[in-house]
């Protein structure tokens, strides 16, 4: 029986040292690590964004609760756009927007971008939308998204954003938890190929909304949607004759702790949790660590972030920390694979972008592709890559690096989470030595560290639980409505220490090595191990593209692993192959992470933001009725997989 609270077995000894031309220009300088806590934090807060009023002091702690930058008078919406173009940058791009139909683009300038929001803004000022009004967001990704929720900034209305794949019943659910009273949506929008009926679903979630009393449709399709008189009215109506002078429409003087937005996320219950963020220390977060960890030259570089803006990753680093830093960045309706696997390298080369931040999964995506679909383009101009959403295996690490970067890029890969409202472990690049698959070191201000199940330090090399032990200007103020959920999920586990809710290790060189989540851990034979460094292993083989990884009951060793591979190239499995797996496994972890059984399946389940949901292949291993199927982008892989994994041979 193991003493830590997760075993780590995984080894990765390959070492990126930053080239020695990007330290010479890197935004960040070793000595940032040096700075003290509140003198880094003093010093973002009064050179990173514009105040109204100066704040007069920085923080004030009474555990669970931060303030931050108290005394401040701010709005998000201005530092956004309003003071860059008073500083006579209104010409500079702030999206070069790429619609999903091929063809469809648009470079909109920062004037341009201000002069929407300010009519959009006193169009919602005439629906009686003013400071505190809360307002509901259920849109596609398009220009009008960013315009809707900088327009509730600018007057001071609490947004929540939900994301446009998800269902009538998830919408009502985050309108009526919040409140809201005005919900802004689009007749429709685009995915691979398909139309999401987005005002027909918001008009099934309406039925049981009463507090909802207009309703804003956007013409993206022009497709033809019901209409309710009294209660609906176009985005074209609302904005018409509206004026875009600035002045027309002042920007709300906000208090630093002022509620900018909640972003719902699911939790153990079915009762989604409303996660508050506010003004002043979120602006200042993400603006700080978008400044540093993407090393961003603002008019030089272009950026693209290639997540949704309906999960936070879009808020922080899509919509207000590039935006608040005057970046020029991408923005892109459509999937990695429509109407071609290549067209994201399409759209690098078209736009040369050098930044490019996304997620492992669909990193994984295309290597399961294959590396054809980015050689066809010049990848050239891209001069650092990031990743974000979850643990990255260190072969799929390898693959960007490698096809992507040019065997050259630097990588950030970074650890956050919805209620961390910014990244809180990530290299900087310039400074970090990078390793694949591991977070590195935590940000300059930022206190992690990895505990036992006492709440006591494990020390190099050993495995735990992920904490943070003390507050950071963008954490999350709480649960709209609930703090008693919000004490429980978040502060009773570890007295004194917010528990992230993942498994971590510290290495000999202090860097971390995120595990996945702990609902996640496997105990096998008394030894606990974490799925995502079974699912490496099972990567790190050449003919893997991807794996997912759970445990179900076994009553000689309490759990065994239920290993399910996806195969490159559309390879289908075999005995001989599974035994190869297995084999493997042993070598790279030790026997005792063998897969009990391997499943191949062509495609995983994963939610519309690529996330793989471990929970339906745990109900799969169990032979349980299926869960909520949702959240899946498509809920047939599934049952399919359910149907191989009676097929499949099993190895004990």
């Amino acid at each position: 029986m193991s003493d830590q609270a997760i075993e780590t077995l995984f080894e990765e000894d390959r070492r990126y040292p930053p080239p020695t031309e990007f330290t010479a220009q890197a935004n960040a300088k070793p000595e940032i690590h040096d700075i003290p806590f509140e003198e880094f934090w003093e010093r973002e807060g009064r050179e990173r964004v514009t105040w109204f009023e100066p704040f007069t002091s920085l923080l004030e702690w009474e555990l669970p609760y931060a303030k931050w930058y108290g005394g401040g008078k701010i709005n998000v919406a201005y530092n956004c756009l309003d003071r860059h173009v008073e500083a006579g940058l209104g010409d500079r791009v702030a999206f070069y927007y790429e619609g999903e139909p091929e063809g469809e683009r648009a470079a909109i300038t920062y004037e341009q971008l201000l002069d929407e929001v300010v009519r959009a803004a006193n169009g919602l000022k005439a629906l009686g939308v003013g400071k505190g009004t809360p307002v509901g967001i259920y849109m596609g990704m398009g220009p009008g998204l960013p315009v809707a929720m900088l327009a509730c900034a600018r007057l001071g209305a609490p947004h929540t954003v939900v994301f446009g794949g998800f269902s009538a019943e998830a919408l009502a659910d985050r309108l009526n938890d919040m409140r809201c009273e005005v919900l802004l949506t689009q007749d429709e929008s685009y995915r691979r190929g398909t139309i999401v009926p987005l005002k027909r679903n918001a008009d099934d979630a309406l039925a049981s909304c009463p507090g909802v009393r207009s309703v804003v449709v956007g013409q993206r399709t022009r497709g033809d949607v019901p209409m309710t008189s009294g209660r609906d009215i176009t985005w074209n109506d609302l904005v018409e004759g509206q004026s875009t002078d600035p002045a027309s429409c002042p920007c709300e003087p906000m208090d630093s702790e002022d509620l900018l937005y909640l972003l719902y996320t699911s939790g153990t219950t079915a009762k989604p949790k409303g996660i508050a963020h506010t003004t002043a220390g979120y602006l200042v977060g993400v603006a700080s660590t978008h400044h540093y960890i993407f090393d961003l030259k603002p008019g030089l570089d272009v950026y693209w972030c290639a997540a949704d803006i309906g999960w936070v990753t879009g808020h922080s680093y899509i919509v207000y920390g590039p935006l608040c830093n005057g970046a020029t960045s991408v923005l892109y309706e459509g999937t990695p694979d429509f109407p071609d696997k290549d067209r994201w390298w399409e759209i690098v080369e078209r736009y040369k972008v050098t930044i490019l931040y996304t997620a492992p999964t669909a990193i994984r995506a295309h290597m399961k592709w294959g590396p054809e679909h980015a050689a066809k383009h010049d990848l050239s101009s891209l001069r650092l890559l990031g990743t974000v959403g979850e643990p990255i295996n260190p072969e799929a690490w390898m693959w960007y690096r490698q096809h992507i970067g040019s065997d050259r890029t630097p990588i950030v890969d970074t650890w956050w989470q919805t209620e961390t409202g910014m990244v809180l472990i990530t290299p900087l690049p310039g400074i970090t030595t990078t390793k694949p698959g591991s977070a590195t070191k935590p940000f300059p201000g930022i206190d992690a560290g990895v505990v036992d199940d006492h709440g006591n330090d494990v020390g190099p090399g050993g495995g735990g639980y992920l904490v943070l032990k003390r507050p950071w200007p963008a954490m999350t103020r709480g649960i709209f409505g609930d703090e008693a959920r919000f004490r429980a999920t978040y502060w009773e586990r570890f007295p004194g220490m917010y528990f992230a809710g993942d498994g971590a290790r510290i290495d000999e060189d202090g860097d971390f090595w995120l595990l996945g989540r702990v609902d996640d851990v496997m105990n096998v034979s008394g030894h606990r191990i974490s799925t995502i460094e079974v699912e490496s292993a099972l990567v790190d083989h050449q003919s893997v593209a991807e794996a997912a990884v759970c445990g179900r009951f076994d009553a000689l060793t309490g759990q065994a692993i239920v290993a399910y591979v996806t195969l490159k190239g559309g390879e289908e499995g075999s005995v001989e192959r599974l035994e190869e797996l297995r084999n493997h496994v042993a070598v790279k972890i030790g026997p005792i992470a063998k897969p009990a059984n391997i499943v191949f399946t062509p495609e995983l389940p994963k939610t519309r933001s690529g996330k793989i949901m471990r929970r339906l292949l745990r109900d799969v291993a169990e032979n349980r009725p299926l869960g909520d199927t949702t959240t899946l982008a498509d809920p047939a892989v599934v049952s399919e997989i359910a149907d191989r994994a009676e097929a499949q041979p099993t190895e004990e």
